[in-house]
């Protein structure tokens, strides 16, 4: 079958079904045995969502009327992606999107003359974009006003132009198995380009991706995929033998794991909302050969699986509205609605308070989230401060945020990410 129809399908299972990127790409490559088809519909699919706010522009700029056919239109921002940001012969990905119309000649003759005049008049249309701030940052306009709200127009526009870079592979090494120095050696002698990042001791930044089935020892647990900003978490824990650890919201447990793999002698529990998701926590940790007490639990409701025992450390990896790690999933920015972060801030709150309830005097939580705005972040520690007088924060040494340490997109080549530090203090005069 047509590549590029194929990767329109896939498209419109996102625009229009509102799948996730990553589950309708699984459905897609499965069926697919050519690995560059493979490699081809991935990139396609990836980069359309990518940069689908100014491909939509342009797209507008050159219908006289909308495609009312969901395929077709997915189709047309196919054929616009390739010519506009692929190194795709331009004789190529046009015929071949116009075949990929199959038998509707309508849509053979009006893909044909958009993707034409596209080529024809391209600086011009680019131009139009750029005046468009959606277009020009390929966001859409709730999250630009959002971020530039938060962060300033200057800090914005970084943002925006890291979130539309192709993200960097991070690995994590584990400590208990290999040293970095070891394990960038075993990279050196398979010729795999790596770099070890100076500001966390475990992450190493290949300097181009590779299969995770080419990584030595992957499967053995020596290493992970993980981003340098997640990689913090387990330092910040301040972790010692012999501690209980809880860790909430765990799912898919790569912070779970590296909590282990600093400090192996803990009694460590991880809790999870979503069953399934908890599947893959057991399956990360086998592979990992570490173990925890796994609970499919509600962290807003500790009552019903708690056993009543307090907790050294807690770190509350919070369910968020993920803007942090738009690079990844660039779909987020497709799929993701102003209206759905009016609720986050108050389930965050109430985790952070029932997390609280488990904590030990003298212990420390570590507040975490995958996003850049601050009613999720340095507001929430804000008003939970206010709130809890128990509560002494231990402050970070310089960072953009008034409370915590927010890493903004792009910052040190990291994910977006927010970290808070809170130790809990006796009352008792």
């Amino acid at each position: 079958m047509n590549t590029r129809l194929i990767a329109a399908r896939t498209l419109v299972r996102v625009l229009d079904g509102g799948q996730s990127l990553t589950s309708a790409l699984e459905h897609t490559l499965q069926a697919l045995e050519n690995p560059k088809d493979k490699a081809f519909v991935q990139a396609v699919c990836y980069g359309v969502c990518r940069y689908y706010h100014r491909l939509q522009f342009i797209l507008s700029q050159l219908l006289d009327k909308p495609i009312k056919d969901a395929e077709i239109y997915a189709l047309a921002l196919v054929g616009l992606y390739q010519l506009a940001f692929m190194r795709v012969k331009m004789h190529a990905a046009v015929s071949e999107t116009v075949d990929a119309t199959r038998k509707k000649s309508w849509a053979k003759n009006l893909i044909n003359a958009l993707l034409r005049r596209y080529l024809r008049e391209q600086e011009s249309f680019e131009l139009q974009a750029d005046l468009n701030p959606s277009a020009l940052h390929s966001h859409p306009k709730w999250l630009i006003s959002r971020v530039e709200n938060d962060w300033g127009s200057e800090n914005a526009a970084r943002i925006f132009h890291a979130n539309n870079q192709l993200p960097p592979m991070m690995l994590r090494v584990n400590a208990l198995q290999t040293t970095r120095e070891n394990y960038l050696q075993q990279l050196a002698d398979l010729e795999i380009e790596a770099e070890a990042v100076e500001t966390c001791p475990s992450a190493i930044h290949l300097i181009k991706p590779v299969g995770v089935t080419a990584l030595p020892n992957f499967e053995s647990g020596a290493v992970s995929v993980q981003d340098t900003a997640a990689q913090f978490a387990a330092g910040l824990l301040e972790l010692r033998a012999g501690q209980r650890i809880l860790d909430l919201c765990a799912a898919p447990a790569g912070k779970t794991a590296h909590i282990l793999e600093s400090q192996p002698n803990l009694d460590c529990v991880a809790v999870d909302i979503d069953a399934t998701r908890m599947e893959r926590v057991e399956t990360n940790l086998r592979r990992l050969n570490l173990s925890a007490q796994l609970i499919v639990g509600d962290a807003t409701q500790p009552e019903t699986w708690w056993d009543g025992k307090c907790f050294n450390r807690i770190l509350v990896d919070a369910p968020c509205s993920a803007l942090g790690v738009i690079r990844r999933h660039p779909d987020i920015k497709l799929l993701r609605r102003a209206d759905d972060l009016i609720a986050l801030p108050a389930l965050q709150a109430a985790i952070l308070k029932a997390a609280w309830s488990m904590l030990k005097e003298g212990g420390l939580l570590v507040y975490a989230t995958c996003s850049i705005l601050k009613a999720e972040n340095e507001d929430q520690i804000a008003q939970f401060l206010a709130e809890h007088a128990d509560a002494k924060e231990i402050p970070f040494d310089s960072n953009p945020a008034k409370h915590g340490w927010q890493i903004l997109t792009g910052d040190d080549n990291c994910d977006g990410f927010y970290y808070a530090r809170l130790r809990k203090v006796s009352l008792a005069a």
